[in-house]
């Protein structure tokens, strides 16, 4: 699972390679290090052509994880005496949101899966814990030393309202994440369970993002082996791309 990446390059690499049309990000600094439920660049279809805005990072978790969730929760009040009204309870229980997206065969993901929900994520490289050699040390990937731009087949969701943290309550905002894969020999030698889902061809991004659904799933592949470098250990930023 990627939970962390970084997005160096600058706006026009960004424009020029994913076609963007209209760019919200106003004046968008070196990203080193993005994590989740965090803001961060994603290309996406627009009434008037390809828009460039941040969104926050971590889709919708399933009903059933929430749902999992809020009755521990329920169980641990109950076991100390206090009252439950569980459909509040389920309400507001936090939400973190999902990352990374496997399985796109569930009814969950399915709703978002259309071109008018899928998204560019633009990366420079992403990081893996090293589970490989059991240290999880943080281990840094790209398509080479100067840390070509690409992208991560991604997918959005407009407005979702849910709580994030019990300290912002009930919000309402739009929310992204990306696919993942099996994980091709560069990265399963230090995380064999998946990587992401990486676009690096016009051709490539112009599929994911109009294609019809089951054309652009083609796209969820790993890379050839020898695609990826390691570029970077030991540090949750990859300092030296910035």
């Amino acid at each position: 699972m990627c939970n962390l990446y970084s997005m160096t390059k600058g706006q026009q690499a960004i424009r020029e390679l994913a076609r963007v049309m209209e760019d919200r990000t106003g004046n968008l600094p070196p990203l080193p290090g993005i994590f989740p439920d965090y803001p961060a660049p994603i290309v996406r279809n627009g009434p008037n052509g390809r828009q460039l805005v941040m969104v926050r990072w971590g889709m919708p978790s399933s009903k059933k994880a929430l749902l999992d969730a809020a009755s521990k929760r329920a169980d641990k009040l109950r076991a100390k005496g206090k009252e439950v009204d569980f459909d509040q309870l389920l309400r507001m229980e936090p939400d973190k949101g999902t990352t990374n997206v496997r399985n796109t065969a569930s009814s969950h993901w399915k709703r978002w899966l259309g071109p008018e929900n899928r998204c560019l994520v633009p990366f420079t490289s992403f990081c893996e814990p090293d589970q490989a050699s059991g240290s999880l040390q943080p281990t840094w990937f790209a398509l080479g030393d100067d840390r070509a731009l690409a992208f991560f087949a991604g997918i959005w969701a407009p407005q979702w309202t849910s709580v994030r943290k019990m300290k912002e309550g009930e919000i309402t905002i739009d929310l992204f994440g990306f696919l993942t894969t099996e994980a091709n020999a560069d990265v399963a030698a230090v995380h064999p369970k998946a990587m992401p889902v990486i676009l690096r061809t016009p051709e490539e991004l112009e599929m994911w993002m109009t294609a019809p659904t089951a054309e652009a799933l083609t796209l969820q592949r790993p890379l050839p082996d020898g695609a990826l470098s390691i570029v970077a250990r030991g540090s949750k930023m990859d300092a030296a791309a910035a």
